[in-house]
């Protein structure tokens, strides 16, 4: 049987790794990585960068190039798009398990934060499982999302004492607003900076991007104050980069 380990690498810093996960690298023949293109090289790198470091044992790696997704659909076909997506990289996927992974042989996917938080690839997975074109099993190593790790650089909790936490995407924030009943927003894939339609309502944000790499930045304080500046540094850095990730928390200010 061929085994796959899925294993969350942290937001950025290689110093992330879980055990578990350095464990499970040492024990794995076949690193499958998806090329994104130039504009992503240094994504490639670290995870290079992470293999030369842990992966101890006899292995090889295999890139295959990720597909393009299209970015530009409108809300009713959002959820077509990304399906379309997923199963071009199905293909890719069932291609590499079966082709450049011999049975009795480990084989693993490295997945920025944690793959159980808006990561495509367990879900993939269990696609080409269901198939049954090939037989494979896999196991999911956990790691440190862009979420604990956006509190950490903060110095904060993600909740406040008896608060509720929910955690959405920039899309759906645009579309649905604040929640109700809710004090904490950890807003992720915010490519619309949905956070700018609420500068007039009592919150603070918690902003950062390329968390735990040397490219870090970081913001805080009132967002009526900083969501100019948090726009600013976002162009700037997609236009040096070429590519951004970035995570913030919108939290309602106490009542007097």
């Amino acid at each position: 049987m061929r085994q796959i380990h899925v294993i969350g690498i942290g937001a950025g810093d290689p110093e992330q790794l879980t055990l578990q996960a350095v464990r499970a690298m040492a024990g794995t023949q076949v690193f499958f990585l998806l090329d994104k293109g130039d504009a992503k090289a240094d994504l490639t790198a670290l995870r290079e960068q992470i293999l030369a470091r842990h992966a101890t044992g006899p292995h090889r790696v295999v890139v295959a190039r990720d597909p393009e997704r299209d970015r530009t659909a409108a809300t009713a076909g959002y959820p077509p798009a990304v399906g379309e997506w997923r199963r071009r990289r199905a293909d890719i996927y069932q291609r590499l398990i079966a082709e450049e992974l011999a049975d009795g042989e480990c084989g693993a996917f490295l997945v920025w934060g944690d793959p159980a938080l808006y990561d495509s690839t367990l879900g993939i997975l269990e696609d080409v499982h269901a198939r049954g074109a090939v037989a494979f099993d896999w196991t999911v190593v956990p790691g440190i999302s862009s979420v604990s790790s956006l509190a950490a650089r903060h110095r904060i909790g993600l909740n406040q004492v008896g608060g509720a936490v929910q955690i959405t995407t920039g899309r759906r924030l645009a579309e649905g607003g604040l929640p109700e009943g809710v004090d904490d927003v950890v807003v992720m894939l915010d490519a619309r900076q949905s956070f700018d339609r609420f500068t007039d309502q009592p919150l603070d944000v918690y902003w950062g991007a390329y968390l735990g790499t040397p490219d870090e930045i970081l913001v805080a304080g009132p967002l009526a104050e900083n969501a100019d500046r948090i726009k600013e540094l976002r162009a700037a850095a997609r236009q040096r980069k070429g590519w951004i990730m970035d995570t913030c928390l919108l939290r309602r200010k106490a009542a007097d």
